[in-house]
């Protein structure tokens, strides 16, 4: 099961990222975890340096971009 974390202060911007992350990985039809960590060492520690992040087991996947709902899903295809 995927754990997918989204990264950031929960600006506007994250919570955008953390809605489409969440619709992508619905389409995909993955049983996953999404959370939200917006406490900066923590963020710092998973090796982010740009906000919104998205974490995925552990691996930073995007860093200050908000993708579309398409190419998020195309990053989590290869987690199912």
């Amino acid at each position: 099961m995927p754990v997918i974390e989204i990264c950031g202060p929960g600006c506007s911007r994250c919570k955008i990222l953390a809605e489409r992350a969440d619709e992508a990985a619905k389409s995909l039809g993955l049983d996953y975890t999404l959370t939200k960590v917006t406490d900066m060492p923590q963020i710092m520690a998973r090796g982010v340096m740009t906000t919104p992040a998205m974490v995925v087991d552990g691996v930073v996947k995007i860093q200050g971009q908000i993708p579309s709902v398409e190419a998020l899903a195309a990053l989590l295809g290869g987690k199912n």
